[in-house]
């Protein structure tokens, strides 16, 4: 039931439960995927199996599942690339799965992708539907899955499981659970690099709430967020109602064009310890592996660094990645393409920015901006470049509130057009260059 003028909805039903219409259209776009991309790949005399399980990243993450850390190529021109720049925690997963069931190393792999995809997407409704209202949270996990690289969330990469740990890290962070948020954090540390995403948007979102804390103690008849200033909280007066009731969430009817103040719905409050020990707990996944590999190479903390540069990765803050588009436009055809990632760039800068002006919960700010930095201004492959942005899900939540506001029947045409456009271009490129 909602009451229109409070747009205030109570969900009764579990969260599975409501996040069901999300699931089932996320796994229907996704097997649309894989079907043409397995029907593509026959016409051309390639297996669709080998594409997702075996090339690239998949067959490091394989290798290191089935023989532990230690392999490493020596290129001609002198870069040495080691194994030991892949996080361990999909290994770890694939070795365990390849345990306790017939599968081998490379389709434990592909079977971890296929149901931290899933979990993933649960995750995303959820943030989604916690901060937007249901039907924002449908379109969002939609929008994610249908995005033009989108295959590489049914691969044998860590992007899903990645995405997965970080989506529901952000949601405990938005609903008060410190030490489930730090814990997951702690596994994002140990799938990607970009773990620090997740780890700075729990610490960012802990200091703001023991400051907002302290400021609520020392104003009277403020000691809870049920009697808390509306200006403290952000709420409008239509709104301050939800205050009392945390586990509320928004649910704006379609062509409302309403907007939502965040701050309107606070987490519930913890008690200082347990925040403090979820803060303590993010790093760990990602410092403990850093210094583990530090202390292998016997380089010191450093030593991953050095692990990367072996494979030409490395933060410059966008000089590789600029002088790369500015190299497109030496020539007609390729100036086409240098025009596209100048938008496509732009468009990302604008989804963002449009965040910020609609004030998204800090944490998912935090998150999305370190995200989009480390992509956009490291000087990696750029051919990596639209996967490594894949787990920025919250870029899309503008997106998502748009297509959220038409009519059922013009959304769904959109998402559909959509999943066909990302099904054949999917496979276009894996047949083709393919992700590195």
């Amino acid at each position: 039931m909602t009451d229109l003028d409070t747009r205030v909805a109570t969900p009764h039903a579990p969260l599975l439960r409501r996040a069901a219409p999300a699931l089932l259209g996320y796994a229907a776009v996704r097997a649309l995927g894989l079907v043409v991309l397995v029907l593509w790949s026959a016409a051309r005399g390639k297996s669709a199996h080998t594409l997702l399980t075996a090339r690239w990243d998949a067959l490091w993450y394989t290798r290191v599942a089935e023989l532990g850390y230690g392999y490493e190529v020596r290129l001609p021109n002198g870069d040495v690339h080691s194994n030991l720049a892949f996080f361990p925690l999909l290994p770890w997963l694939e070795r365990l799965l390849h345990a306790v069931t017939p599968l081998s190393y490379a389709d434990a792999g592909f079977a971890v992708s296929l149901l931290a995809s899933l979990a993933a997407a649960c995750g995303i409704f959820a943030v989604a539907e916690r901060v937007h209202g249901a039907r924002t949270g449908v379109c969002a996990v939609l929008l994610w899955a249908v995005l033009p690289v989108g295959v590489v969330q049914s691969m044998a990469y860590s992007e899903s499981l990645f995405t997965a740990l970080a989506a529901w890290s952000l949601y405990a962070v938005l609903t008060g659970r410190w030490i489930t948020a730090g814990a997951l954090a702690a596994l994002a540390g140990l799938t990607r690099p970009v773990g620090i995403a997740v780890v700075a948007a729990v610490w960012v979102s802990g200091v703001l709430s023991y400051g907002r804390g302290r400021s609520r103690m020392r104003t009277p008849g403020a000691q809870s967020s049920a009697h808390a200033p509306a200006r403290e909280l952000g709420a409008s007066d239509n709104l301050r109602a939800s205050a009392r009731t945390p586990e509320r969430t928004v649910d704006m009817p379609p062509h409302s064009g309403a907007t939502w103040t965040p701050w309107a719905m606070p987490a519930p409050e913890a008690p200082p310890w347990r925040r403090a020990l979820g803060m303590l707990i993010a790093p760990l996944g990602a410092a403990g592996y850093v210094l583990w590999v530090g202390q292998r190479t016997g380089k010191g903390p450093l030593g991953y660094l050095d692990v990367q540069a072996g494979w030409r990765n490395g933060f410059d803050g966008g000089y590789a990645f600029a002088r790369f588009v500015a190299d497109k436009f030496t020539s007609i055809p390729s100036a086409f393409a240098g025009v596209g990632l100048i938008v496509g760039v732009a468009l990302l800068l604008w989804l963002y920015l449009t965040g910020v002006r609609r004030r998204q919960p800090v944490e998912l700010l935090v998150y999305t901006g370190v995200v989009l930095a480390l992509a956009l201004c490291a000087s990696s492959y750029f051919g990596s470049k639209p996967r490594l942005l894949m787990p920025a899900f919250p870029v899309l939540l503008p997106l998502a509130g748009a297509l959220a506001r038409l009519r059922t029947s013009r959304s769904v045409l959109v998402t559909a057009v959509l999943a066909v456009a990302a099904a054949l271009y999917g496979a276009f490129w894996l047949n083709g260059s393919g992700p590195p």
